[in-house]
This record gives structure tokens, C-alpha cells and sequence, in this order.
């Protein structure tokens, strides 16, 4: 159900980029568009899983604090996945110290077998690394899950688990592909 299986953009842009830009040129970016007007929140998102490039995100996060800190607040829309694809690392505590205040996970399924079914990861054990994630950051940021209402989904039962952990649902709508 994610576009990005289906297309390289959204809304006539490619977000499908030639290669990963190195910080110093995030940074150069943001420099020049976070002057032009009061921004409350910057999101880590894209058209990928944000925490396979958490040394990025860390660097960005504590530029962006040690220079607009006051303004703006910092949040990563992730998979969860972020242990699975830093193995070894403190994710959230690494997120925590780099300003990072709200994080907003895609769940999608309230079991491990939904959860393959639906968002057919790369590791065994996702389901399992998403609910771990869940569980330590709401002890350091606000926390929401996600789920998009697709067909597969059982939206009572996500909440049920939501509730369960801890933490709001949102619900997004599902858009069925028209391309």
C-alpha cells in the first residue's frame, strides 16, 4: 500500500533521489529555507525508513537545536525498525539527547503475522523491534502510532494494542492507487 512501491514521487515530484546527500549539504538546505519563515516543527520522514540514516538525523537534529532550539520542535516518523537497522546503538536514547520530541511509528497491524502480511518487512523479528521501540520511547518523547485504514487492517485491534501500549492512534485514510 506505500507508494513507494508503486511510484518515485507524490503530487508530480521525485523523491526518489540518485544517492543519500551527506549532512553538510542537509544542513545547507535547511539553512536557507528555516530563516524564511517561523517554522513550529521539523519531521524526519521520506521515501524511505528515516533511522537507516540515524548518524544524519543525529548531526541535523543537533544543528537544527543548537541554532533554532527555542522554535522548533523535532519528529521522526519511523517504521520502528531503528534497532534492527542500528544494531548495537540506543536508538531512542540517541534520538532523545540529539532533540528529538515526538515520534510518530508506523504500525499498521496489531500481530507479528498481520504485520508480515502487510508491511512485508526484511527482518524476522520487526514486529517484535517495533513494539521494543514503542515501548522505550514513550518513556523519553510523545509518542503516536500510525495505521493506514487499507482493507487488511483491523483498526479496532491496532487501537486495542495502542491503548494497550500506552500511546494515541492516529489513523490515516487509505487512498487506493488510480495509476
Amino acid at each position: 500500500f506505500c507508494i513507494r512501491n508503486f511510484k518515485t514521487g507524490v503530487g508530480g515530484f521525485n523523491l526518489k533521489l540518485p544517492e543519500d546527500p551527506p549532512v553538510k549539504q542537509v544542513i545547507n538546505e535547511l539553512q536557507s529555507v528555516l530563516n524564511l519563515r517561523n517554522w513550529r516543527e521539523i519531521v524526519f520522514c521520506g521515501f524511505g525508513e528515516p533511522t537507516a540514516r540515524l548518524d544524519c538525523i543525529i548531526e541535523v537534529c543537533s544543528w537544527i537545536k543548537r541554532h533554532y532550539g527555542k522554535i522548533v520542535r523535532l519528529r521522526l516518523d519511523t517504521n520502528g525498525q531503528g534497532y534492527l537497522l542500528n544494531e548495537g546503538r540506543e536508538v531512542v536514547n540517541e534520538l532523545k539527547e540529539a532533540g528529538i520530541e515526538r515520534v510518530s511509528v508506523s504500525l499498521n497491524a496489531p500481530d507479528k503475522e498481520t504485520y508480515n502480511i502487510i508491511c512485508r518487512p526484511k527482518f524476522e523479528n520487526a514486529f517484535e523491534s517495533v513494539i521494543a521501540f514503542i515501548e522505550k520511547a514513550k518513556k523519553h518523547m510523545d509518542v503516536e502510532v500510525t495505521a493506514v485504514s487499507i482493507p487488511e487492517a483491523n483498526i479496532d485491534k491496532i487501537a486495542e494494542l495502542a491503548n494497550s501500549l500506552g500511546v494515541k492512534l492516529r489513523v490515516r485514510e487509505y487512498i487506493p492507487c488510480i495509476w
